[in-house]
């Protein structure tokens, strides 16, 4: 028995198996994952506008996640990749920009520790799954439009959880990319939610095609209540929500309008996020270049100990 607490972020000693974890994530998104809830799709003109204005454009009216028709996910139901596919299109699209589009969630949960194949390649455990958000071929409704999430989920008490910025001098697994943005609940975290502020405009997912990513500061959303039914019937005595807003891209560089294309991933937890350690490659560059050093500074103390030694044994003829 998992005792009679209330509804909480986390699962404490109860955590569910990967496979259950997958299917309760399959009932409640692609609007409800965990308490946290994906609300609208923004799309911005960004034609005119300078790199980091707020907000990135003029904003278009935004698409409502509610008002989208989701396919069945029985045919995407992978249990031995622990992944289901979401896609949806809005029931009312008098301008067409959905005819050869889609907004896609990509839901993964994992048996065991590791890092995906794709950047950002961050690492995940057992008490983790992957979220993976793709607009693919919708026509934008700007020649160089920016889009955003906003993203509602628990408050902690009567306050929003810690927003934190974590930098680190390892870019091999997201190249150029130094620094994880996440969520904390609690000081001993009961759950957490952790990203890469980059973005991609490439199925690739290289180095030339990231885009930056934005997130604004949480704010308490009082009037706001869950769209999901699944985050309803978890957290229906909970009455504090806050919500963030993310933007991918800028005004200039690489951007959706490259190939209609822009994908984002996000890790969300129960308990403690995973610790990310240095990679083998940074390891070996740091011990080559705090070795070297050392190592040169040992080969000349040997070679003016023997110098000196041969000097002192030199004996005058006289």
């Amino acid at each position: 028995m998992c005792g009679s607490e209330g509804p909480r972020w986390g699962w404490g000693r109860c955590a569910p198996s990967p496979m259950l974890l997958l299917s309760l994530l399959a009932s409640a998104a692609p609007l409800g994952l965990l308490g946290e809830e994906t609300r609208q799709l923004f799309e911005f003109d960004g034609a005119n506008t300078s790199e980091g204005a707020e907000p990135p454009g003029e904003p278009y009216p935004p698409y409502s996640l509610a008002k989208f028709s989701w396919n069945n996910i029985t045919d995407s139901l992978d249990p031995a990749t622990l992944s289901a596919t979401f896609r949806g299109c809005p029931t009312d699209d008098p301008t067409g920009a959905f005819a050869n589009g889609s907004l896609t969630f990509r839901v993964q949960a994992f048996s065991g520790s590791g890092r995906p194949d794709q950047p950002p390649r961050l690492l995940h455990s057992a008490d983790t799954c992957q979220l993976e958000v793709a607009l693919v071929g919708a026509s934008p409704r700007g020649n160089r439009s920016l889009f955003g999430l906003e993203v509602a989920t628990l408050g902690q008490g009567p306050d929003c959880p810690l927003m934190q910025e974590q930098h680190s001098i390892d870019d091999e697994y997201a190249p150029a990319v130094f620094q994880v943005n996440q969520l904390l609940w609690g000081s001993l975290p009961s759950g957490f939610v952790q990203w890469r502020p980059v973005a991609f405009s490439q199925r690739q997912r290289g180095r030339e095609s990231a885009l930056p990513c934005q997130a604004s500061p949480l704010h308490p959303s009082l009037a706001y209540l869950p769209q999901s039914p699944i985050v309803r019937a978890f957290f229906e005595s909970h009455n504090n929500f806050c919500a963030f807003n993310l933007t991918f891209g800028a005004s200039t560089g690489p951007g959706y309008w490259d190939a209609h294309y822009l994908s984002w991933s996000t890790l969300l937890g129960v308990g403690t996020p995973p610790l990310d350690t240095l990679s083998p490659l940074v390891l070996g560059i740091m011990a080559v270049a705090l070795g070297a050093p050392g190592l040169m500074l040992l080969a000349g103390g040997v070679f003016l100990l023997l110098g000196h030694r041969q000097c002192s044994e030199y004996q005058p003829i006289n």
